[in-house]
């Protein structure tokens, strides 16, 4: 099958990579001096299980000049830059075509077929420790790569959607297809979102909250506010979130840390709404209590975020 990913970050840049050293046909979209090098020198991954390399070439372009119409498209971009996606996809996807999103925002595939009615729309999250290093480099901090998807309804499933799940097992990557994405995307969700909330609240990267002490509590009560969200909307998780994330925390190299808090830390735009402010907007709409949330968001409000 033919793959697009929309954005070569640490998410769809490592998919891109993964897939193209193991021969099936991606093209990664980026912009800037990332895409440039990647152009002329293929993209360099340093990584703690695989050791650093290179894959050299690999297919990358923009949006204005990519005019193929793939299968399968990865949506790996952050969410503020989603509505940017929209035209594209609307542009290069066949009748056929199916979109896997992948972002730390929950919801986000529901939010993509409203737009995108003529064409299926999965749901997905990724678990991987992974940034851009510098242009044309991608820096993983963690062996764990994991992409999980699947149909919103039992009647939108796809054969390809199998087929998806072989590649990325080829590739390196372990692919997950859900038979419960709702439930699965909030449990990547009360992962990443009690993190990025933690990070930003004690200003620490992975390395604080693996350690025995406020950081680390702060972590398991915010995680359990996303276990009493998820009993509210009727998707109870079926592993103990708190022992579960804290298994992936700690195999994490210590610097690891959120993109919503190095992008918070750039002063750029980030995912703040989507990761800290929504989950108190969820605790008012199901009636949980969500004091450790609303104590970070009260301080992010008061810093300007």
């Amino acid at each position: 099958m033919k793959y697009l990913v929309i954005g070569a970050g640490g998410t769809g840049g490592s998919i891109g990579a993964y897939m193209t050293q193991a021969g099936k046909d991606v093209t990664l979209i980026a912009r800037g001096a990332h895409l440039k090098k990647m152009q002329e020198k293929g993209l360099k991954m340093e990584t703690t299980g695989k050791g650093n390399y290179t894959v050299h070439p690999i297919k990358a372009t923009d949006m204005e000049h990519y005019n193929e119409q793939p299968d399968i498209i990865f949506v790996c971009v952050k969410g503020y830059s989603l509505e940017d996606t929209i035209p594209f996809i609307k542009r290069v996807a066949k009748s056929d075509t199916i979109v896997i999103p992948i972002l730390n925002i929950y919801g986000t595939g529901g939010r993509m077929q409203k737009q995108l009615p003529e064409i299926l729309v999965t749901d997905g999250c990724i678990y991987i420790a992974g940034e851009i290093k510098e242009p044309g480099t991608i820096l993983l901090r963690g062996d764990i790569f994991r992409i999980v998807y699947g149909v919103q309804k039992a009647e939108e499933m796809r054969p390809a959607l199998f087929e998806v799940a072989k590649d990325l097992m080829e590739s390196g990557i372990d692919g997950v297809l859900s038979e419960n994405i709702r439930r699965d995307a909030l449990q990547k969700f009360a992962y990443v979102s009690p993190m990025a909330a933690c990070g930003l609240y004690y200003h620490v990267s992975a390395g604080a909250v693996q350690q025995i002490g406020e950081p680390r509590d702060t972590f398991v009560k915010l995680m359990r506010e996303i276990d009493a969200l998820a009993v509210a909307m009727g998707v109870p998780f079926l592993v103990d979130i708190v022992t579960t994330n804290l298994q992936i925390l700690d195999s994490l190299n210590p610097e690891a840390s959120t993109s919503m808090q190095r992008d918070v830390y750039a002063d750029k735009p980030s995912e703040i709404d989507g990761l800290i402010y929504e989950v108190v907007r969820m605790g008012a709409q199901y009636g949980v209590p969500t004091p450790t949330y609303e104590m970070v968001a009260r301080k992010a409000r008061k810093e300007g975020l």
